[in-house]
């Protein structure tokens, strides 16, 4: 998606360690408007998918998810990274390292959310190494739920995620693929697509 990876050669900033820093507009501080540009990209995407509910991981993903259930007019559920007092009995739990943060992470959601009558899009901001995506992916088959896919904003196409997941048969869509960058220089290659 052309306006994505421009926005990212305009804003983004390239860090030792494959960093890739889009908080300006993507998750910290949100560009709405853009957001509402991937939804509609997404939206024609899987728009045969017959989603019926979105999945996301707290934090980042959540503002994307939010507008792309927007175009689907469907309700976002979110992986909470901690137990709360707002998690009422069963759940449906994983584990998922963060790439950037270096931690694992128990994620759950609240068996309430997700049953085998839903048709699940996961939505995030990043695609690494695919673990979030797979900790999103056990809820869903834990479920009996069907995932229909993956939409991610930023794919990092010289990690091993995208092409896991891929290899797995899983419909996946990633709006920009990072193929590589330099944190000297400050440049950033996307992949063709």
């Amino acid at each position: 998606m052309k306006l994505l990876e421009d926005r990212i050669r305009k804003d983004g900033i390239v860090k030792a360690g494959n960093i890739l820093k889009v908080d300006s507009f993507l998750n910290h501080q949100m560009d709405v408007k853009l957001f509402r540009e991937m939804g509609k990209e997404w939206k024609r995407l899987f728009k045969d998918a017959g989603v019926n509910k979105i999945l996301t991981i707290e934090a980042s993903g959540i503002g994307i998810a939010c507008v792309v259930a927007e175009e689907f007019d469907v309700p976002v559920v979110f992986a909470k990274k901690t137990q709360s007092l707002n998690i009422d009995g069963d759940v449906y739990s994983s584990k998922v390292t963060s790439f950037t943060k270096k931690k694992v992470y128990d994620i759950m959601v609240s068996k309430k959310y997700l049953s085998p009558e839903d048709r699940v899009l996961i939505i995030d901001d990043f695609l690494a190494n695919g673990c979030a995506v797979d900790g999103l992916s056990d809820l869903i088959v834990e479920s009996g739920a069907t995932l229909v896919g993956v939409g991610i904003a930023i794919e990092k196409g010289f990690q091993t995620g995208g092409k896991v997941l891929r290899d797995k048969g899983i419909h996946l869509e990633s709006l920009a693929i990072v193929e590589s960058m330099n944190d000297e220089t400050g440049e950033i290659i996307f992949r063709e697509q």
